[in-house]
């Protein structure tokens, strides 16, 4: 069903979600026909019954409240995982705390991935709780927060990891970013670098990129009391040449070979360092690199580079457990909280410029 409503002059379409009683009537059976028919049972119904109240679900995009109908039945053991980037190797550490804690409980764990697309994150979350899941831990694109408020107040336990929300609405778990980035925008200030640039992708609504991006000109400010926005690169990690462009403004714009570039996240990293190379720029003389995420290859690319370790695996543990917490009832009515975790600035040869 829909209801038409005039507001500024313009035309919105409101849905309003179709009841079981509306599809027994216009099917012309009972309700307990109708749950027979959406629970499978087929037993002593005609298939003309049957084909009439398929056409009459589809028809009115019936959809039963899979979600009540779970939370009333018994536990399934099910816990949802919605991550934005799974080929981001943070997230793939995060899972696996998530993965080993739940199994350490005895829940297992469904896994999404969204791409950072809304609308899939919104389909996915649809489709997790029709496999009646018991909680749900998102790593949120910020866009279907007003979905997640209206399935935490129908009983659904949920927890943001990674990414935050402006107000704490949900259980939450992060690191400390924006004391990380001003703690290493200060390192590189101290040990004689004159220039810093920030490195990122569009932040959109990546609550740790915004944060970080926010903390670099925290930083810059104190230490250098200028505006520092022209030294935030928005780059596209899909595409090398923005980075290449990226980095030669950078340098030419600059008085000073003492320069160096933060990256926002481990796969911004990764790509700037493989541009730095074929560039034939070495670290940290031409160019000092740091950025967040300390993976593997830190420490086998010449001379080693500098990282903020993130400490992933508990983040996911840490997400997990308090989503059981929720779901065992310990803290069901508690106020949201939120769990900062310390990382950690791992120092290497890419940026040991001496003054």
């Amino acid at each position: 069903m829909t209801w038409v409503s005039l507001r500024g002059g313009g035309i919105k379409i409101k849905q309003t979600k179709t009841t079981i009683d509306e599809v027994a009537s216009k099917a012309g059976v009972s309700k307990t026909t109708i749950s027979r028919y959406l629970n499978g049972h087929f037993e002593f119904m005609s298939e003309e019954t049957r084909k009439r109240i398929e056409e009459v679900v589809e028809t009115l995009g019936y959809r039963p409240n899979n979600l009540a109908r779970g939370l009333k039945s018994n536990k399934s053991g099910l816990i949802g995982a919605i991550i934005s980037d799974i080929t981001n190797p943070f997230f793939a550490i995060v899972l696996k705390g998530i993965g080993d804690y739940c199994q350490r409980k005895g829940y297992q764990i469904i896994i999404a991935n969204t791409d950072n697309e809304p609308e899939l994150e919104k389909k996915y979350i649809q489709s997790l709780i029709d496999n009646r899941i018991e909680g749900l831990i998102v790593n949120s694109t910020g866009q279907n927060i007003d979905y997640l408020l209206s399935l935490q107040e129908q009983g659904l336990p949920i927890v943001l990891t990674d990414r935050a929300l402006p107000e704490l609405k949900f259980d939450t778990v992060t690191s400390n970013n924006f004391e990380m980035t001003t703690q290493t925008v200060q390192y590189l200030f101290d040990v004689g670098f004159q220039r810093v640039a920030f490195f990122t992708e569009e932040t959109n609504w990546s609550s740790s990129r915004h944060i970080r991006q926010n903390a670099f000109l925290h930083a810059y400010q104190l230490s250098k009391k200028v505006d520092a926005h022209d030294l935030v690169y928005i780059i596209d990690n899909s595409n090398p040449k923005s980075i290449v462009d990226a980095l030669q403004r950078f340098r030419l714009t600059g008085e000073t070979n003492k320069q160096a570039v933060m990256a926002v996240n481990g796969v911004t990293l990764l790509n700037l360092l493989q541009e730095i190379r074929k560039l034939n720029l070495t670290m940290p003389e031409d160019l000092g690199v740091c950025g967040y995420d300390d993976m593997g290859w830190a420490t086998l690319i010449p001379p080693g580079i500098t990282a903020i370790s993130q400490p992933s695996y508990m983040i996911g543990v840490e997400s997990a457990k308090m989503l059981i917490t929720r779901i065992m009832g310990k803290r069901r009515k508690a106020k949201p909280k939120l769990l900062e975790l310390p990382s950690e600035l791992i120092l290497r040869g890419s940026t040991s410029l001496l003054r």
